[in-house]
């Protein structure tokens, strides 16, 4: 369950009206790693798998689903637990994450200490070597534009009550891979990465479309899954445009209808 109806008093050309309008419910997730609490996620309670591999895969516990042995998920509770396998080095204590930190919210993102954890993993797994290979790669314009069409198409919660954020992945010839939605807009795109992730796709020659305002750890997630364009309906701001432009991803605001506005290496996207 994670919308209501409610009775609304609307105005509209100097009339009221009263009628029922629906909304959304956020509720707090629980993730659990090792049977040892990690997270409290505020989400949309949907597509709860998803949302908790995507989030372990963006933070750099788990790099592939191979390295998940096993999850349970309570949905009455709101709960996930997961249990890795034996060859993957957890220890809650290397975090280093403070009880504030420990919840993470709808609002504005990621704090710095989930950042600075996906920083660590990008040095790990060489990251910006990939994406420098694929820096000759080329994506038509025509085939942004339709994508987030077809995103938008596809996110009926936010059609239907405008409270929340879309996150899709596409591959270079438009297909859509998958699309989530959720109340934070980074919870979306963990989602989606965490969507492919179980359908065990890969993440090449794909890229990855939003709802919401590109800041720098809407980017890392992008980075962190080797996505070489990233594009949405909203804003860039400049922590995201720093580290797009660092990491050689092209970034793609205010995609509209027929133009878009391109941040950081323009060479990709062909007319």
């Amino acid at each position: 369950m994670f919308k209501r109806s409610v009775n609304i008093s609307r105005i509209k050309k100097n009339e009221r009206t009263e009628l029922e309008d629906t909304v959304l419910i956020e509720e707090p997730m629980d993730l659990y790693v090792n049977s040892e609490a990690l997270v409290n996620i505020i989400c949309l309670p949907h597509d709860l798998k998803e949302l908790s591999i995507g989030f372990l895969y963006s933070i750099g516990i788990i790099n592939s689903i191979k390295d998940v042995k096993n999850f349970s998920v309570h949905e009455l509770e709101n709960c996930i637990d997961i249990t890795l396998t034996e060859n993957i080095d957890f220890n809650i204590k290397n975090l280093d994450i403070n009880p504030v930190s420990r919840v993470v919210d709808s609002t504005c993102g990621i704090s710095s200490p989930w950042r600075n954890a996906i920083k660590k993993t990008l040095e790990k797994v060489k990251v910006k070597e990939t994406l420098k290979a694929k820096s000759d790669i080329k994506l038509k314009s025509e085939v942004i534009f339709t994508a987030l069409k077809n995103m938008q198409l596809n996110t009926p919660i936010y059609r239907e009550t405008g409270g929340c954020h879309g996150a899709a992945i596409f591959d270079f010839k438009g297909t859509l891979l998958s699309v989530k939605e959720d109340i934070g807009r980074h919870n979306a795109i963990d989602k989606v990465i965490g969507d492919l992730l179980l359908k065990e796709f890969s993440f090449d020659n794909v890229f990855l479309t939003s709802t919401g305002r590109l800041t720098g750890d809407i980017v890392l997630k992008a980075i962190r899954a080797k996505i070489p364009i990233v594009a949405s309906f909203s804003a860039a701001i400049e922590s995201g445009i720093r580290l797009a432009f660092a990491y050689g991803i092209t970034l793609i605001g205010f995609a509209r209808g027929r133009r878009m506005n391109i941040y950081t290496h323009p060479e990709k996207i062909i007319i």
